[in-house]
């Protein structure tokens, strides 16, 4: 014990520590129509997830190897760890900081973690699997892994500023362009198994649907000003539509794998990558739901909605609205492919349950069976999916805004000397010190629905024939050097 203490003292007298913007509970009012469970009290959903983390931070926050305070997520309970976890654990660190008081010195361990183990092949992108602290399996990367890295840098970035020791932002941009380098098809606008993955090669034309985290692609749109985003984004929703159509109409369910992405995109057939599942409803789709209801509930997309409801009215007639009869696993014509269930499945049901708004029941019943999980009954993956599922459920899964990531945060607060916007009702208003501004309005796939040319210290801009839901403002004076860009939603 006493060593544990000297460590975690250690850790805060090694690293430039500021105080958080963010800090947990934030209670995001999410833009999307949804519910949550009820019998539950805001200060109550914000204790189940603390009280959670604290149990997950005591099993799998490592910090046994190597030097300079590095800290990893286990796999195992052990040495092991694999870059899917780095990833959770460089989210769930900001997402926790102001209930945590080490939060950031356990990140910046997380990130040397990260940076101490680079794939061969794009060093700005992290070997997948160790074990004591060695590459293991091969030294490349797996492109889930890397897209949660990244955006836990850009939540960093926003929570505690990039002035310090680290420049999160900095490597963030870093890991973005490396992502889009190496683990985007640019023939096809797919995410790509790894950066293992080479032209012309037999999984080149694969895809895997847990890397569909389209609310991170929205945000690395922003942070790097790149289109390309845009092009991921609408063919995974694409391909979501595609497989929901024409092999999962009844169930609405994804499978582990997609292939034949060039030609005819369809599910990938027994044993492709990873086992006899990768082509049903298995342990890695399971997340599915959880990260298409989080681009729902942060930006808004319809496209999400209805994929997850496919999935939601389905899930509740198998099993005649009883959560217990959930199973871990499913083909995509509903056939049970396990007896047993797990939290892995629960979680993501129950958050995607938040976006079926006509059945309170039903969300009150699986989030009740979330609950009943023991977590010493769990492993890695279900827990920390849990603890994931829980801050959403929550109400404080947050997401950087634009204006958050074009500057640092003390550039942030001198750019709204010049100008800034406010909503109100039908009108926003654009408050500046320049004579004159463009202003531009984006909706997110990255239609221009406004493009304006203002005079004055003070301008009213109609908007009342805009739809309900989220949009980016963009004002700019090129002659000044000035540009701002901020996250609005429409009620």
């Amino acid at each position: 014990m006493k060593k544990i203490l000297f460590l975690s003292f250690a850790l805060i007298l090694s690293s430039n520590v500021f105080a958080q913007t963010h800090p947990f509970p934030q209670h995001v009012d999410y833009s999307g129509v949804h519910i949550k469970p009820s019998g539950y009290s805001q200060q109550d959903l914000d204790k189940l997830v603390s009280d959670y983390y604290d149990l997950w931070k005591t099993v799998y926050l490592k910090s046994s190897c190597g030097g300079g305070f590095q800290y990893f997520v286990s796999f195992d309970g052990g040495n092991a760890c694999v870059s899917e976890g780095q990833g959770y654990g460089m989210m769930i660190l900001p997402l926790m900081a102001g209930y945590e008081p080490n939060a950031q010195s356990y990140f910046d361990g997380l990130y040397k973690y990260y940076k101490a183990h680079p794939s061969s092949i794009n060093a700005n992108l992290m070997a997948w699997k160790q074990v004591n602290c060695e590459n293991v399996e091969g030294d490349d990367a797996a492109s889930d892994g890397d897209i949660d890295i990244a955006y836990g840098l850009l939540l960093a970035h926003v929570q505690w500023g990039s002035q310090g020791n680290i420049n999160y932002l900095q490597e963030a941009k870093n890991t973005i362009n490396a992502i889009m380098k190496d683990e985007i098809n640019h023939n096809t606008w797919t995410v790509k198994l790894g950066d293992w993955v080479s032209s012309g090669g037999n999984y080149y034309y694969s895809t895997r649907t847990s890397d569909f985290i389209i609310d991170h692609f929205l945000v690395f749109k922003c942070a790097v000003d790149d289109n390309k985003w845009n092009n991921v984004v609408d063919t995974c929703y694409s391909l979501i539509e595609n497989i929901q159509t024409n092999y999962s109409a009844q169930t609405g369910l994804l499978p582990g794998f997609i292939v034949n992405l060039d030609t005819d995109a369809k599910p990938a057939s027994a044993n492709f990558l990873e086992g006899d599942n990768d082509g049903n409803y298995d342990y890695n789709a399971c997340r599915n739901p959880w990260r298409l209801t989080t681009d729902y509930l942060l930006f808004g997309d319809e496209r999400a909605k209805n994929a997850v409801n496919k999935i939601n009215n389905w899930l509740m007639n198998k099993t005649l609205n009883n959560p217990d009869n959930i199973k871990s696993g499913y083909k995509l014509n509903g056939d049970e492919i396990a007896t047993w269930d797990d939290a892995a499945y629960v979680g993501p049901f129950t958050v995607g349950a938040m976006l079926n708004t006509d059945n309170q029941q039903w969300l009150d019943d699986v989030f009740a069976k979330l609950l009943s999980y023991n977590f010493a009954d769990g492993d890695y993956y279900s827990n920390t999916i849990k603890l994931l599922n829980l801050i959403v459920i929550s109400g404080n899964y947050w997401s950087p805004a634009c204006d958050e990531l074009l500057t640092g945060v003390q550039d942030i607060e001198k750019s709204k000397e010049w100008a800034n916007v406010i909503y109100n009702q039908e009108y926003l208003y654009v408050h500046t010190n320049l004579y004159s501004l463009n202003l531009v309005m984006y909706d997110l796939n990255g239609k221009v629905l406004k493009t304006m040319f203002l005079n004055g210290n003070q301008t009213v801009v109609n908007i009342a024939d805009v739809q309900k839901g989220c949009y980016i403002i963009q004002l700019s004076n090129w002659e000044k050097n000035f540009f701002y860009s901020k996250k609005m939603v429409f009620n």
